[in-house]
């Protein structure tokens, strides 16, 4: 009864002989391995973890294509939709194409070549000069005095048209109150009236016996001068008719964006004791940028292209004293000098593209940046 387990005692027998035979018997029965029911209920286990597993994998795999369905259907979606966008576009890029890209690139072409109007019937069988038609600009007088009065024309008519568009859109913002409607249909009229009609009225004005200009002159005394036929007086003549025409257009774009100012800004201003001209200064300018880089390059670029005005009311003369640019460009291809006249249109357009690059550089700075902010 002494070989007896202790209770507690989990190395010795529990039935049988004891000692260190029974206890070795028992110690390799269990290195061996569990007893066959523990065994079972093992791998019935992992077959468990197995299917639910497997189980697992089918339900991902099920999920992702799912997801792969949804996403090759909004591939598909997103391809109709990009071929019906092509579709409802393709009509407008077969016009831009054909009347305007095509002819952009084969003037760009051209301007390399001594093309003439002699060689229209075979235009590409013509001879590859370089950039001998830029060089030739540099040696043209009457190029370079049509490129004088451009840029005289730009650089007095632009600030000029600005000036008085924007001191008309003040006026009948803050300061007329009556008849506004009035007066800001009659400063837009010239913009939609007929260049042959506003060129009349300016002939009749400005004609140097029985004007109306040189006859109010010579009521004090003054004799006015042959204004379109002076060589002085002819391009300013040209100028004031550009600035009439155009100041009403101007004028609209800047009362729309005086209104656009938060009346806030000029309640502060008067409670700070702002005068008028602090408040015009501080203030509306500020606010205005925007609008008035707008309308910086739309005068620029329309100014530096000016045609209309020199075509019916002096037609370049005196001396080419009002010829433009553009004017000669026209003239050019009237001769037939076609690669020539190619080149004068793209450094016409170089100068566009200095001249608004420069007024987003003067004008382009954000209302809430400080002056210093731009480097």
């Amino acid at each position: 009864m002494d070989d007896l387990a202790e209770p507690g005692d989990t190395t010795a027998p529990v039935l049988g002989d004891g000692g260190p035979a029974g206890r070795a018997v028992v110690a390799g029965g269990t290195a061996a391995g569990p007893p066959p029911g523990v065994d079972g209920g093992l791998a019935g286990g992992r077959a468990a973890a197995g299917a639910g597993a497997a189980g697992r994998a089918g339900g991902g795999r099920r999920v992702a294509g799912r997801a792969a369905g949804r996403a090759r259907g909004r591939s598909r979606v997103r391809r109709n939709q990009g071929l019906a966008a092509w579709g409802f576009a393709l009509p407008f890029v077969l016009l831009f194409a054909t009347f305007v890209a095509l002819p952009v690139l084969s003037s760009f072409f051209f301007s390399f070549t001594d093309l003439r109007s002699s060689d229209l019937r075979h235009p590409f069988a013509v001879n590859f000069t370089g950039l001998r038609n830029y060089s030739r600009l540099l040696s043209d007088d009457v190029f370079r005095q049509a490129a004088l009065n451009t840029v005289y024309f730009v650089g007095v008519g632009v600030p000029l048209t600005m000036c008085l568009a924007l001191a008309i859109a003040v006026a009948l913002n803050s300061g007329v109150n009556r008849l506004r409607t009035f007066f800001r249909v009659g400063y837009y009229l010239p913009v939609v009236t007929s260049i042959v009609a506003i060129a009349v009225l300016w002939r009749f004005i400005l004609e140097p016996t029985a004007g109306l200009l040189n006859q109010l002159l010579g009521l004090v005394g003054v004799t006015g001068p042959n204004w379109v036929g002076s060589k002085v007086w002819a391009m300013p003549s040209i100028i004031a008719m550009a600035t009439w025409r155009n100041v009403g257009f101007l004028m609209v774009i800047f009362l729309a964006g005086l209104q656009a100012i938060p009346a806030q800004l000029y309640e502060a201003a008067d409670v700070d004791g702002a005068s008028g001209w602090s408040r015009f200064r501080f203030v509306t300018l500020p606010m205005l940028r925007p609008t008035l880089l707008f309308g910086a390059v739309i005068t620029g670029i329309g100014y530096l292209q000016f045609f209309e005005e020199p075509f019916v009311l002096t037609q370049g003369k005196p001396l080419n004293k009002t010829l433009s640019v553009s004017y000669d460009i026209y003239n050019q291809f009237g001769f037939g000098n076609y690669g020539y006249a190619a080149a004068m249109s793209y450094v016409l357009f170089a100068a566009i593209v200095l001249l608004t690059l420069l007024q987003f550089r003067l004008l382009g700075r954000r209302v809430d940046e400080p002056a210093s902010g731009r480097r």
